[in-house]
């Protein structure tokens, strides 16, 4: 998201998410969970929500057709009427002549903010561009290929606006490729974060040159803030290493207690890939470690958790964490419409969990904490093999959650399916077999949007006393509606559940992470049922700045036995600078219709993306 203060500042504020940070994707923290295998790094989901952008979408035949009052039209009217073309309107198997590129700047005549913030960014270079394109001169022109060049080139995610256009050729009969981009703000002091009236849980402060040079190149100084620990950091992404189809991504950061002002650990991870950047790429590649030794310190509010151990005082809900793992993946794809994708991989990795001696437990106190709330202590090495299906079919829609800019979908089935073994190589008790699904399937019905999800997990512990353990599941339903008012009705209901989880993850819920005006993080619980409803009205824009309005409602709970739904209803303010980034900042003001209602000032919350953007990981990835 962004929020830049360009009229007073030369680097924007811009409100970001990111991938490399292990921020939670759930609308509650996992609370005690265990680090991810970093070497199951996936390539290119093709079966997700691609990021906001646009793919080829059938166009006007003459320039005039377009609605200046679009931002993404008026820029393909604009760079049609410099290179003095006319759009092709039936392309299919016309030969190719040649590949025109226009890159508009950041700061354009028709943007509210000074031309000369333009000095400061340089502009993605022609080859950058160029390299992603998938459709070869003097090859008949393909719309599916036009198609798959727009998504690369969205997952470079250096601009905010990519459309890929057929035009007229010079000689008659034949047909020229135009690709228009708009780059986002390269320069930047990216950030995210989450506050709940005055009380600040969670910032990260990035500042990064994401398009060095104009190469497509990601340098980042790295700065996060949460309520015990300061951390320091850099990282650097190459995603197409000397041209070629390799990408190379480290980082590392030191952690430092904010009470002590000492070091308290360090985390950090570095990935050679050679994704799947095209449909009928058949092969990627990919190895990867990671680490992360720090102190994990659980909040409800502003205060550590306080555990109710039976037998006498209290037990800070505070451990220390050391996490290592590492692993490589070998992929083979299949098909083109129908994609089978199938992987294998192999890895290790050692989990160790113990209160820090600051605690001064007691040896009944520290075994019970062991016992009921940290997670499982565990080393680990294991072979992999897994299953992804999908149907290579895209739809694009607006005003869903990016108002003005196209998203796309990937629509009909996507099906994943993972099963690891485990032999008994650090001890019988960690001797287990486990598998994983996670199937969705989305239907588009005229501009309605209907996505079912699900997706599950268990392991059976073998050897001797072998059991069943780590069933977990979780399922969501979600609902975009056809433009009412020139608006969105958009609803989801997600449902998570733990069953004896070894790793003893707890969820929270209060707050602008999917209950939004109750106490920030007030209910715990393994298991999780959220409702989000909201009407997200049309944007006002302000030359090109767009602001919305939402009206929600939420309910949910996070419990262990039976859920005791909790309902709020609010009002909410949605912002979006395209020329910064994708999405829209988000401040919403929620009022608890039967629960707990914190201060006035608590009631607000403000935070980066849509509500629905938050959602459990496990949905995708169960294992």
């Amino acid at each position: 998201m962004a929020l830049p203060l360009l009229v007073l500042i030369v680097v924007p504020l811009t409100l970001s998410s990111f991938q490399a940070e292990p921020v939670p994707e759930t609308p509650t923290p996992a609370v005690a969970s265990p680090a991810p295998s970093p070497g199951e790094a996936r390539a290119t989901e093709e079966g997700e929500k691609a990021p906001a952008g646009t793919s080829v979408e059938p166009a006007p035949a003459r320039p005039q057709g377009l609605s200046q009052e679009n931002y993404e039209e008026a820029l393909i009217v604009e760079a049609l009427t410099r290179h003095g073309r006319q759009l092709e309107p039936s392309p299919e198997g016309m030969p190719l002549a040649e590949v025109l590129v226009d890159t508009e700047e950041v700061v354009a005549e028709s943007d509210p903010y000074p031309n000369f913030l333009n000095i400061f960014h340089i502009r993605t270079r022609e080859e950058v561009v160029r390299r992603e394109v998938l459709l070869p001169p003097g090859q008949p022109y393909s719309t599916r290929l036009a198609d798959e060049t727009a998504r690369n080139l969205r997952g470079l995610r250096l601009f905010s606006v990519v459309r890929v256009v057929p035009v007229k050729g010079k000689v008659p009969g034949t047909v020229a490729l135009l690709v228009v981009t708009k780059d986002i703000w390269s320069l930047r002091l990216n950030s995210d974060f989450s506050a709940v009236g005055s009380l600040l849980q969670y910032l990260r402060l990035q500042g990064t040159e994401q398009n060095f040079l104009g190469r497509g190149k990601k340098l980042a100084l790295d700065f996060t803030l949460r309520l015990d620990t300061l951390s320091f950091g850099q990282s650097y992404t190459d995603p197409r290493v000397l041209g070629s189809r390799w990408s190379l991504s480290e980082s590392a950061a030191l952690i430092i207690g904010r009470e002590s002002g000492k070091a308290e650990g360090s985390r950090g991870s570095l990935s050679v890939s050679r994704p799947l950047y095209s449909l009928s790429t058949p092969w990627s590649v990919s190895t990867s470690v990671a680490w992360n030794v720090e102190t994990n310190r659980i909040y409800r509010g502003a205060e550590i958790w306080q555990l109710p151990y039976p037998d006498g005082p209290t037990v800070p809900y505070v451990y220390r964490t050391e996490e290592v793992a590492g692993a490589a993946s070998y992929t083979r794809s299949y098909g083109l419409r129908y994609k089978w994708n199938v992987s294998g991989s192999l890895g290790a990795y050692h989990y160790s969990y113990d209160p820090p001696s600051s605690s001064m437990l007691t040896e009944g106190q520290s075994d019970w904490f062991r016992r009921n709330y940290l997670p499982r202590a565990e080393d680990a090495g294991y072979a992999s093999l897994s299953l992804r299906a999908f149907e290579a079919r895209y739809e694009v829609l607006r005003d869903v959650d990016s108002y003005v800019l196209s998203e796309d979908y990937q629509m009909g089935h996507w099906v994943s399916a993972t099963v690891r073994y485990a032999p008994p190589v650090f001890g019988d008790d960690n001797h287990f077999t486990e598998a994983g699904l996670a199937a969705r399937y989305r239907l588009r019905w005229g501009e309605a949007l209907t996505t079912v999800s699900a997706s599950g997990a268990i392991r059976r512990q073998l050897g001797e006393g072998a059991t069943w353990n780590n069933r977990h599941w979780a399922a969501e339903l979600a609902q975009v509606s056809p433009k009412i008012l020139g608006g969105r009705f958009v609803a989801r209901g997600l449902l998570d559940v733990n069953i004896d989880d070894l790793f003893d993850r707890i969820t929270l819920l209060g707050g602008g992470n999917g209950l939004r005006g109750a106490p920030a993080d007030e209910y715990s619980g393994k298991r999780m049922l959220l409702v989000n409803v909201e009407y997200r009205t049309a944007p006002v824009v302000i030359k090109t700045v767009h602001v919305g309005g939402v009206l929600f409602l939420d309910s949910g709970s996070a419990f262990n036995d039976r859920p005791d739904m909790v309902t709020s209803v609010g009002v909410g303010l949605r912002v979006l600078f395209p020329q910064f980034n994708v999405v829209p900042f988000r401040l919403d003001f929620g009022y608890v219709l039967n629960g707990d209602r914190p201060p006035i000032g608590s009631r607000f919350s403000l935070a980066g993306g849509q509500v629905t953007d938050l959602r459990p990981s496990f949905l995708d990835s169960p294992l």
